[in-house]
């Protein structure tokens, strides 16, 4: 099926080092094909990708965040999983520490890409291999972001002890404490984690308090921190996104979308943040019972990003529940046509 629906990925991909492969047309079945690549990356299998300069992954990771950054994901099933080819060819090669952070960060970006389409076996394979290596490269950044990543697996896993553990832990690493203005970032967004991960468990006191602590921190560096690894980085505004996904996490829709109505998702600083705002308030306005307002956050999402919109299974799983629960009406029909759900 997904090769009958194949296109050229050059277009897709946009780049000369990563081109050569295929991507469906269809944004349903765009993170199957996605997940199947990294899978095949993974496990070594498939064309060993011709001999590339650092300098050329480097811009190709760059590329590759973006990609997730603007939710293109026929894009991403072309380029990560060449990126992750030609980075294990580079550091067979090679023990330079660079290398290895290259490599390093490309699975951090791969775990990410994993936990939103809820591929979590593969999700901690990758995030492991992303700790190993970033702990190789020594970059104190990287290797707090790969435990990011691993503490939203456990959470995910529903260990909720060990989520906060490994957040907490690393926010604590005095790497951090000594890496300027980023570092302070990344232990905000360390500690936004934990938050989440108690909302997660039902501790509300304990998301509130460490939501207000991450809050500080962003008011403390006054304004955004870009970050490489998180779009648009750090800042009051994505704490408060936060705060939607917690409060809805931890059974209170109308505390979520009042957290919601305190940001503009114009504020927020890429599609991908957008869609997600737009996603949660839907589950929130779902579980208040309000169907044709959940229906017009769901295609405010898909404005922002059809592709993820159309692949991410929560959403799919939110759009399904709204099909058999009650009243349809023509604009939630399409929205399921185009995501591949059937009632």
């Amino acid at each position: 099926m997904l090769a009958n629906l194949a296109v050229t990925a050059a277009a897709a991909a946009g780049a000369p080092l990563l081109s050569g492969d295929a991507a469906p047309t269809n944004d349903a079945l765009l993170g199957q094909l996605l997940v199947s690549r990294l899978r095949d990356a993974m496990l070594g299998l498939g064309h060993r990708p011709p001999d590339v300069r650092p300098e050329a992954l480097s811009t190709d990771l760059s590329r590759a965040l973006a990609d997730f950054h603007t939710c293109r994901y026929a894009s991403l099933a072309v380029r990560l999983p060449r990126l992750l080819q030609a980075g294990h060819a580079l550091t067979t090669s090679s023990e330079d520490p660079e290398h290895h952070l290259l490599l390093a960060n490309s699975y951090t970006l791969a775990t990410r890409m994993l936990i939103k389409l809820d591929e979590q076996q593969l999700g901690w394979m990758a995030a492991d291999r992303a700790r190993q290596l970033a702990a190789a490269s020594a970059d104190p950044l990287s290797v707090a972001e790969a435990a990011r990543q691993l503490a939203v697996l456990a959470r995910k896993a529903q260990w909720h002890d060990q989520a906060l553990s490994i957040a907490l832990t690393a926010a604590d690493d005095p790497a951090l404490r000594t890496a300027g203005r980023q570092g302070t970032a990344q232990r905000g967004l360390l500690i936004q984690s934990a938050a989440y991960t108690a909302a997660r468990c039902g501790d509300r006191d304990g998301m509130r308090d460490l939501t207000s602590e991450a809050a500080a921190i962003a008011d403390g560096l006054g304004g955004a921190t870009l970050l490489r690894d998180h779009g648009g980085g750090f800042s009051p505004v994505t704490v408060q996104l936060h705060l939607i996904s917690a409060e809805n996490s931890a059974g209170d829709p109308m505390a979520a979308l009042a957290a919601a109505r305190a940001i503009s998702p114009k504020a927020l600083p890429s599609a991908e943040r957008r869609s997600r705002y737009h996603t949660d308030v839907a589950t929130a306005l779902a579980r208040r019972g309000h169907r044709d307002e959940c229906v017009r956050a769901l295609l405010a999402a898909e404005q922002q990003a059809p592709e993820e919109t159309h692949a991410r299974p929560a959403v799919k799983s939110l759009i399904s529940g709204l099909l058999v629960s009650g009243r349809t009406i023509p604009e939630l029909r399409g929205l399921a046509a185009r995501a591949g759900v059937l009632a």
